[in-house]
């Protein structure tokens, strides 16, 4: 495992601080669980873009000219 030394300033420090021991978890549990998420959210929106540029947009077309015209429900019109 590797160690960081990071520096932050005191209000964010203050927070994690704070939001760690809501959750019961150590600050660097809490640090080491959000740089994860990032990460993972990073690679996902990665991922996708690569599978959208390989997108045939005509077969795209194509299979939502199969979607039945139906009227919104309530709250989805927009």
């Amino acid at each position: 495992m590797g160690a960081l030394s990071l520096r932050l300033p005191e209000s964010i420090h203050r927070h994690i601080r704070e939001i760690a021991k809501q959750e019961g978890v150590s600050i660097n549990q809490f640090i080491s669980s959000a740089v994860s998420e990032k990460i993972s959210a990073l690679l996902t929106e990665e991922f996708i873009n690569a599978r959208a540029a390989r997108a045939d947009l005509e077969k795209v077309d194509q299979i939502l000219s199969n979607v039945p015209a139906r009227t919104p429900v309530a709250g989805d019109e927009l």
